[in-house]
């Protein structure tokens, strides 16, 4: 992600117009070896930009901007949608001339091979499961915003209000008898939000679920050994591509379970600038 350093008051911000963006100095990352990371380092190169990137956390990453929010600070952050924090605060995506942060992305669900024969009706229900942006932004607000609920509750609450919907994706699904089917998700919200609501499902077709928590290369490599039954994290084409690209051939791709997501350079509104070109450079 993309932190600034603090830059005085908004009628000083409002003044000096994007004198704001030349205070940004520092670019604060997520995981090393991330999607989000290598394509944070390519735009940075490919724009000669004048900032450091370090790496960071989502957590951490969430907490810089809101406090910049809250005094009104110069920000930007490599973020992505769907996210929480698209509900809850003015946002907006720095134009991408070159196009280094990619278009419009996809979340797919992967399984391992041999599931379809092994699980026919988890492999059905994956292959079904497929919701909207909207639905991934109720259910993440509910948990990042309140240490006190967990993605698990948030979930169920989203499965309570919205059966039509579950029940489209388990139609004609036979149930089960405790089998077991365990599932790789990465510590971040949206995947949070769609591998629990999944798992909760997966249990009411009778079966018992277990969630790990794995690096995403790990994750790729674990469905590719058949360690893992499926994952539901695989931003493409280019969150997840360099393991996407590695592992193709020895996984099954379901294809997405959720599409118009993006990643990008994010500031908040009350900031003047509107392109990834006004950025400080060398």
């Amino acid at each position: 992600m993309l932190v600034g350093c603090q830059g005085g008051s908004a009628d000083k911000n409002s003044k000096e117009g994007n004198n704001e963006a030349t205070n940004i100095k520092e670019i604060v990352g997520i995981e090393p070896g991330s999607g989000t990371m290598n394509i944070a380092k390519e735009t940075i190169e490919s724009y000669n930009l004048d900032v450091e990137l370090t790496p960071s956390s989502e957590p951490a990453m969430v907490k810089e901007l809101q406090h910049a929010i809250e005094k009104e600070e110069p920000i930007v952050v490599t973020l992505w949608q769907p996210h929480w924090m698209f509900s809850e605060y003015d946002l907006k995506f720095l134009e991408d001339p070159k196009g280094t942060l990619g278009e419009s992305e996809s979340i797919h669900t992967m399984v391992r091979q041999g599931l379809k024969d092994e699980h026919p009706s988890a492999y059905q229900f994956l292959d079904n499961f497929y919701w909207e942006v909207e639905d991934m932004n109720e259910v993440m607000a509910k948990f990042g915003q309140d240490d006190d609920v967990e993605p698990q509750e948030a979930a169920k609450e989203w499965i309570e209000n919205n059966r039509d919907k579950v029940e489209s994706w388990t139609e004609g699904i036979d149930s089960i008898n405790n089998e077991a089917i365990e599932l790789a998700y990465t510590n971040y919200d949206t995947e949070l939000s769609s591998t629990n609501v999944v798992a909760l499902v997966l249990e009411e077709l009778g079966y018992n679920v277990k969630l790990t928590s794995l690096d995403m290369g790990i994750a790729f490599e674990s469905l590719s050994k058949g360690e893992i039954d499926g994952m539901l994290i695989a931003w493409l084409p280019v969150g997840a591509a360099s393991y996407y690209e590695q592992y193709k051939d020895e996984i099954n791709d379901l294809g997405p379970n959720l599409e118009g997501a993006q990643q990008g350079f994010v500031v908040p509104e009350y900031m003047d600038i509107d392109s990834i070109e006004d950025l400080p450079t060398k």
